[in-house]
């Protein structure tokens, strides 16, 4: 039988539906045709001119700057010069948190010599680790039921700025582990109070957990949570390090029935924060309200949280405590280098002061008044190690809290999305599925284990030192390189006041300050 010869065009269709036919052909048209549309897409497009001029090519542009942060921090940057923290002291709060040992070999990478460096001075007769750990009694003479604080404590984190397990894990690692827990200004959660940790409730401009329809602080629901056995003390958050000065806005669509619950809010409403507080608008006002807040408390203590930046205006503080013959059981200084959530970088950059000169102004302030041994003085703002703790200690501090430790200790790897709702590792997040990945009889142990191993890295450095316990620690034990030939110790390079000297004869640094500072308004 001889061979069907078809004409050439029959031929040619013949192949192309033989072609159209293979998976072959599919997967190379389907992604060239889906290039050829973005590409029409981007020469059409008005939005991004990089894509107008490159189309296809100017995405490439967009991923790597999705990823830069990654690849920075795993390819990048050295072991000691990241930001916000470094690849070290990261490393030092995981292997704390896991229970496994916090040295490393062959010597310190970091540059002595360099400018600003610190180091704390060891003695030629160092003392034995004490076995005990050290608290700290919050309370003064107004205070009925004063609290027995750790050297290191969980800083103010809110639910709704974490997920429920993390707030859970946080607060169990606390009861585990004997501190307190700072709620943040977000409200008085079950997550808080269900584990048993002990707490400090943190009342913020909007009044979250205690306030009316309009607002305003609410004194009954203060006093019937604040009366929980948990809550060990108050405290009025009038600004915080990394955005001091301003409020915040939690969306309606983030506002859930959970969330509306806790802060006393409606659900489905944005949420405004506003920068100021209701209950006060001059110094002597906040000092009366700090003490009808311990009234309202039961006798508990009673604080407030700020970022300094006045001096003038704390004085004008300091001045009516005085007058007014009452004054707050501990003041926590927030540094400007703190912040877990979200800030626009201006404050987070260049508004108020870094830890070190807020806590020796508050410091100072109140032992040139005479107040210094009846209030307790809490710091904050990338408390990590145990050399971190020592420091502050030595600038004035009583106690130390950490909020961004705390987060590594219960898994966060520092990708900086805690304000988009994507945490990787589901610490801050309300993403449910996210949120899962935290295991907290884990994770609470882990934080149990960093809090023990960092405040026990401080008293081993204070042995070193020769002190026995941290009130005998003094400034002139801390050094600061302030050029390449030149070392000082803190009690060279800063002013220390002596009890009561702003009151007989304030030193020329700080006369007129003092004398300008007016209990009856925050002038400048």
């Amino acid at each position: 039988m001889l061979p069907v010869v078809l004409p050439g065009s029959l031929a040619t269709g013949a192949t192309a539906l033989a072609a159209l036919a293979s998976p072959w052909w599919w997967a190379a048209a389907v992604p060239l045709l889906l290039f050829t549309l973005v590409a029409v897409h981007d020469l059409v497009q008005r939005r991004h001119s990089v894509l107008r001029n490159y189309p296809l090519l100017g995405h490439l542009r967009f991923l790597l700057e999705a990823l830069r942060p990654e690849l920075q921090q795993y390819f990048v940057e050295r072991n000691f010069d990241g930001r916000p923290f470094d690849r070290d002291t990261r490393s030092i709060v995981y292997q704390r948190a896991k229970g496994t040992d916090a040295e490393e070999p062959f010597g310190t990478e970091l540059d002595l010599y360099r400018t600003g460096g610190e180091y704390l001075t060891p003695s030629m007769a160092p003392r034995p680790v004490p076995t005990g750990v050290p608290r700290v009694r919050v309370g003064g003479p107004e205070c009925t039921r004063p609290y027995d604080m750790a050297l290191l404590n969980v800083s103010a984190m809110s639910f709704g700025s974490l997920s429920a397990p993390a707030v859970v894990a946080l607060n169990t690692g606390a009861r585990l582990g004997g501190f307190a827990h700072d709620t943040g200004e977000g409200g008085l959660s079950e997550y808080h109070l269900g584990p048993g940790g002990d707490l400090v409730w943190e009342i913020g401009t909007g009044y979250f957990g205690c306030r009316t329809d309009e607002g305003d602080f609410d004194a009954r629901q203060f006093a019937e949570k604040a009366a929980h056995e948990q809550v060990k003390c108050v405290s009025l958050k009038i600004s915080q390090g990394a955005k001091p000065g301003i409020g915040g806005v939690l969306p309606g669509s983030k506002v859930n029935a959970e969330i509306a619950r806790v802060r006393g809010v409606p659900e489905g409403r944005t949420v405004i924060s506003p920068p100021f507080h209701r209950v006060y608008s001059t110094p002597r006002e906040l000092v009366r309200f700090l003490a009808r807040m311990r009234e309202l408390a039961g006798g508990k203590p009673v604080g407030f949280k700020l970022c300094v930046g006045s001096r003038r205006e704390f004085l004008a503080v300091c001045k009516a405590m005085l007058e007014e013959d009452s004054a707050p059981d501990f003041i926590v200084v927030d540094g400007a280098e703190g912040g877990t959530g979200a800030a626009p970088l201006e404050f987070a950059d260049h508004v108020g002061l870094p830890l070190g000169e807020g806590l020796m102004t508050v410091h100072n302030a109140l032992v040139g008044v005479g107040l210094r041994d009846r209030i307790r003085i809490g710091a904050g703002g990338k408390v990590a190690t145990g050399s971190d703790l020592v420091k502050r200690l030595l600038q004035g501090a009583d106690y130390t809290n950490a909020a961004r430790a705390m987060m590594f200790a219960i898994g966060c790897i520092q990708a900086q999305r805690c304000h988009t709702n994507t945490c990787p590792v589901g610490v801050a997040t309300q993403d449910e599925r996210r949120a899962r990945a935290i295991d907290v009889p884990d994770k609470s142990q882990r934080v149990r284990r960093y809090q023990e191993a960092t405040v026990r890295s401080a008293l081993q450095i204070m042995a070193a030192m020769g002190v026995d316990e941290p009130r005998d620690l003094h400034p002139h034990m801390l050094l600061q390189r302030v050029n390449p030939h030149t070392v000082r110790s803190y009690a060279e390079l800063h002013d220390w006041l002596t009890p009561g000297e702003l009151i007989t004869s304030a030193p020329s640094g700080w006369a007129s300050d003092w004398e300008a500072a007016d209990p009856d308004r925050f002038a400048r």
